[in-house]
């Protein structure tokens, strides 16, 4: 029985010593996945991937916002109202026909203060529909250009460069008419961008 006792411990032990360094094998491996993720994770100071500052951020965004001057106007139906209680003028309103063949002229009231923000708000109540939505616009004027800057809702399903020619038609040919066939606005020029950026039609 001795004998066997002899075969039987060493035997023993060497499995011990295989199970524990097949586990320790594992686990370095284990800690070099994990060094090689860590370090491919841990950010550099280089000066590409350094969070820029506030100032930096509002030089960038003056930047890419030449009238960032005027005042974001929200497509909303309280913004009307609120402009509607001031004085108001007369200004024709070209909006399109059923088949986007002609632009008809209409007489609204807007506001006397800024009668171009008044018309761009008119005509964009208009262009709303389920699946194409602005969330709001800013309109610019200087040396009689005027600058129409669209945004499109977050939740909007369809973008600018998915509009037909007809919904094209009556969004820009209605901003664009009604800008500059109107004496009192003294507008010779009509620009759209999107967030700053030049819209190509």
């Amino acid at each position: 029985m001795n004998t066997n006792k002899k075969y039987i411990i060493p035997f023993i032990v060497v499995a011990i010593a295989a199970s524990i360094s097949s586990c320790n094998s594992n686990q370095a491996s284990q800690n070099l996945d994990q060094t090689a993720t860590a370090a491919t994770t841990i950010p550099t100071n280089s000066p590409s991937s350094q969070i820029p500052t506030q100032a930096q951020l509002r030089a960038k965004s003056s930047l890419e916002q030449p009238f960032s001057y005027e005042p974001f106007t929200e497509n909303t139906a309280s913004s009307t109202s609120q402009a509607a209680t001031d004085k108001t003028i007369n200004l024709t309103l070209y909006t399109s026909d059923s088949e986007c063949q002609e632009l008809i002229p209409n007489t609204v009231s807007v506001p006397a203060s800024e009668p171009a923000t008044g018309i761009v708000s008119k005509i964009i109540e208009q262009q709303d529909t389920g699946d194409f939505n602005l969330s709001g616009y800013r309109v610019s004027v200087k040396n009689r250009i005027a600058t129409v800057d669209l945004r499109i809702s977050p939740d909007s399903k369809r973008q600018l460069v998915s509009l037909s020619q007809c919904e094209q038609f009556a969004l820009f040919g209605s901003l664009r008419k009604s800008l500059t066939s109107n004496a009192q606005l003294n507008i010779k020029q009509v620009r759209f961008t999107s967030r700053g950026k030049k819209i190509i039609l």
